[in-house]
C-alpha cells in the first residue's frame, strides 16, 4: 500500500517541518496513517492498542526527525520506526500478560480468517496457540517474513539486523514453530 500522492514530495515536508511548520508534519501522518496503521494491526490485537502504537510511531517520528538521514526515502525511516514500535508492544504485552493473541494477525487477509467453529478447522488452532508461545523476536520475524511476506533485504532494513541474521533468526523462528507445532499433536 503506497501512501497517498500529494505535489508535495517527502523531503520537503519534513524541510517545512523541521522549520516549525506543524501542518507539514500533520500532512505526513495524513500520507502514512493508512500504512502504519496496517502494520500495527498485524501486531495488536484491538483498535484501542492499534492506535496507540500508531500515535507513538507518530509522536516518535516528529521528535526525531532531525534524525532522518535523508539517504533512504522516508517511508522506510518511518516503517522501521514502526516496525520497533510494534515489536517493543510485543515485548511489554507479553510481560505484563505472558501470553500475545495473534487473532488480529491471522485475520489480516494473509492467511485464512479464524473459523466460527474452531473444532471444524484444528490445524489453525494449532498454529495459533505456537504462535502465541513464539518469543516477540521470532514472532516478530515470522510476522515480517511470512504473513507480511517482506523479504531478507526489507526486514534487514526495518530491524537494523543484518542480512545473515535475519535469515538464522528465520530459520530459528520457523524451527521453534514447527517444534511447537509438532508438540501441540
Amino acid at each position: 500500500m503506497a501512501p497517498e500522492e500529494s505535489s508535495t514530495p517527502d523531503e520537503q515536508l519534513v524541510e517545512a517541518t523541521l522549520g516549525g511548520d506543524d501542518h507539514a508534519f500533520a500532512e505526513i501522518a495524513r500520507r502514512y496513517k493508512g500504512r502504519v496503521f496496517g502494520v500495527a494491526a498485524r501486531f495488536a490485537r484491538n483498535t484501542a492498542e492499534i492506535d496507540d502504537i500508531c500515535q507513538d510511531v507518530f509522536i516518535q517520528a516528529y521528535f526525531k526527525l532531525r534524525q532522518f538521514r535523508r539517504d533512504s526515502p522516508f517511508e522506510h525511516w518511518l516503517m522501521r520506526i514502526t516496525t520497533f514500535k510494534c515489536y517493543d508492544y510485543l515485548r511489554k504485552h507479553r510481560r505484563e500478560s505472558g501470553s500475545i493473541s495473534v487473532d488480529a494477525m491471522l485475520e489480516s487477509g494473509h492467511e485464512p480468517s479464524a473459523p466460527e467453529h474452531p473444532a471444524a478447522h484444528p490445524d489453525l488452532e494449532r498454529l495459533r496457540a505456537a504462535l502465541v508461545q513464539l518469543s516477540p523476536k521470532e514472532r516478530l520475524i515470522i510476522t515480517l517474513l511470512e504473513l507480511e511476506e517482506r523479504s531478507i533485504q526489507e526486514i534487514s532494513g526495518l530491524t537494523g539486523w543484518s542480512a545473515s541474521n535475519v535469515k538464522v533468526r528465520a530459520f530459528r523462528a520457523r524451527a521453534a514453530l514447527r517444534k511447537l507445532m509438532e508438540i501441540k499433536t
